[in-house]
C-alpha cells in the first residue's frame, strides 16, 4: 500500500509539474530567434551565382503557402548548369500554418514524380552529412530533378514525419517550432544520374548559409 501511495504522489506532482509548463509555454509563446531575411541569402554560393532576379509568388500562392518569409530564385554553375532554390521559412507551426511538401503540390500542377529516393548531401564547410528526398518530376517534355529537404533548429532531416515528431520535441523543449522547407531544381534531358549530382553539389554550397536565415 505505502508503494502505490508513493507512486500515486510522485504521478500527480508530475502532472502538476507538466500542467504548470504547458501553462507557462502557452503564455509565453514562440521563443523569438535572431535571424536574417530570405532576400538577403547570398547571390553567390560555392560557384554558383543568381540568375535573374528573386521570384515572387502570386498572392494566391502565397495564401496557400503561408510561409512567413521564403526565397525563390535562380542560379548558374559551371558549364551553364542552371538550379533552382526555394527556401520556405516558418516562424511558428503551431497555429496551423506549415511547410507544403512538393509531393502534395507538385501533382496538382500537373507534374508526375517518379524514381524516389534519397541522397546524401555533405555540406561544404565540412559539417555533418544529411539525407534530402530526390525524385525526377515531368511535365510534358520537361525534366527536372527535384532534392528536397527540412531544416530547423539545428537539424535537416529528409523526413516530414520525423521532422514532425522534432518539432512536438523542440516546441516543448526548446519553446520553438520554427523551421523551412528547402528545395532544390535542376532541369535535365536524357538521364537523370548527372542532375541528381549536380543537384547535391548545389544543396552542399547552400546547407552551409542556411543558419543565418533558418536558426539552428
Amino acid at each position: 500500500m505505502r508503494g502505490k501511495a508513493t507512486q500515486f504522489w510522485a504521478m500527480l506532482v508530475l502532472l502538476l509539474l507538466g500542467a504548470a509548463v504547458v501553462n507557462y509555454w502557452a503564455v509565453a509563446g514562440e521563443a523569438s530567434v535572431p535571424r536574417r531575411a530570405l532576400a538577403e541569402f547570398p547571390a553567390a554560393v560555392g560557384g554558383w551565382h543568381q540568375l535573374g532576379s528573386d521570384v515572387r509568388f502570386d498572392a494566391a500562392t502565397e495564401a496557400v503557402l503561408r510561409a512567413d518569409d521564403y526565397v525563390s530564385r535562380d542560379y548558374t554553375g559551371e558549364g551553364g548548369r542552371v538550379a533552382s532554390l526555394y527556401v520556405g521559412y516558418y516562424l511558428t507551426q503551431r497555429t496551423g500554418a506549415t511547410y507544403h511538401s512538393p509531393l502534395n503540390c507538385l501533382p496538382g500542377s500537373g507534374w508526375a514524380l517518379g524514381q524516389p529516393s534519397t541522397v546524401e548531401v555533405k555540406p561544404a564547410d565540412g559539417r555533418a552529412a544529411f539525407k534530402a528526398n530526390s525524385y525526377v518530376i515531368e511535365h510534358g517534355p520537361d525534366k527536372m530533378l527535384l532534392l528536397y529537404w527540412y531544416q530547423g533548429r539545428g537539424r535537416a532531416v529528409a523526413s516530414e514525419y520525423v521532422d514532425k515528431v522534432y518539432t512536438v520535441f523542440d516546441s516543448i523543449r526548446l519553446r520553438r517550432s520554427d523551421g523551412a522547407m528547402v528545395r532544390v531544381l535542376v532541369p535535365f534531358r536524357g538521364d537523370g544520374r548527372e542532375a541528381e549530382q549536380v543537384a547535391a553539389q548545389f544543396a552542399a554550397q547552400v546547407a552551409p548559409n542556411l543558419s543565418a536565415y533558418v536558426p539552428d
